[in-house]
């Protein structure tokens, strides 16, 4: 049984999503060069880092919905996590980018217009926020959708540290504030995503999705009435919505189509694990090259 767990469409969301984070990274970016602050220029770096992410999962969950092929019979729905560890290589690329700055500025002294800093940053705050609540109610069940609203939302709280800092500046005088706000920036980016990365390459090395035990469901296969032995168990990623499984269930009595159905219905309610196949072997009858079920971990 298939049950085809496409993400709702999300085509407008991350339209209107890209058109107001293209527009703020170029004022920010000009304002930001006017008023010789790194942490503004660095957040617009990395506001136009989550655009090209945004861009990604958006072709990416558009490839995911072509049909399939004789020679694509998935299609193209892995590409969803391809755009997932690109966007969290491009992450590190400016998290890199922003400490090297940083620390460079701190043996400058530059002026800095704290004014003009929360004014543009305060925008940022808004616009990211706004943003991120495009995602909101999907970011549970794609890692894709979860992407761009961890991307917004951390954008939001980096751009309300900005703020802090041109409050600090204004109040203190001390320009050293921007520079330590730009790494104190890399660190909640680096936070941020971390997890996500971590996620999205055990998605491309085929490992179990971190939504599913395989312990729990090798104990459901392996107590199913009938079953003696469950072995060539493996669980695996389709795209970052899509989970597959397929295991070899040793029968002495052999199974019904009904008792197949039942199987893979209650694995795509208890585990959403949509793409289910499940091979039935009688007593003694084993594949050579077969794994033992312990080998999904």
């Amino acid at each position: 049984m298939h049950d085809h767990g496409h993400t709702a469409d999300y085509g407008r969301a991350f339209a209107v999503g890209i058109a107001l984070n293209v527009a703020f990274v170029v004022v920010e970016a000009v304002y930001g060069f006017l008023a010789g602050s790194l942490a503004l220029l660095a957040d617009a770096g990395h506001n136009l880092g989550d655009v090209v992410a945004l861009v990604l999962a958006w072709a990416a969950l558009a490839l995911a919905r072509r049909d399939t092929s004789p020679r694509r019979t998935y299609g193209l729905r892995r590409t969803t996590i391809l755009a997932a560890v690109t966007s969290g290589v491009l992450l590190l690329a400016a998290i890199a980018g922003i400490a090297w700055e940083a620390i460079q500025r701190f043996f400058t002294s530059t002026p800095v217009d704290g004014m003009t800093v929360i004014v543009v940053a305060a925008i940022g705050v808004a616009i990211n926020f706004f943003t991120a609540m495009l995602f909101h109610r999907g970011r549970e069940h794609d890692l894709n959708i979860r992407s761009a609203w961890l991307h917004m939302a951390a954008d939001a709280a980096v751009s309300l540290g900005v703020v802090i800092a041109g409050l600090l500046i204004l109040l203190t005088g001390a320009v050293w504030l921007d520079p330590a706000i730009s790494l104190v920036i890399a660190a909640v980016i680096l936070l941020a995503t971390w997890q996500l990365l971590r996620e999205s390459v055990d998605m491309a090395v085929d490992a179990v999705p971190a939504h599913i035990d395989p312990v729990q469901v090798q104990d459901y296969l392996t107590g199913l009435n009938g079953v003696d032995e469950l072995h060539d168990l493996h669980i695996w990623a389709m795209s970052t919505t899509e989970t597959a499984l397929t295991a070899h269930l040793v029968m002495p009595a052999g199974a019904s189509d009904g008792f197949l159905h039942d199987v893979s219905q209650a694995l795509a309610d208890r585990f959403r694990i949509q793409h289910v196949t499940l091979q039935v072997e009688r007593a003694g009858v084993q594949c050579e090259p077969c794994e033992p079920a312990g080998g999904t971990a």
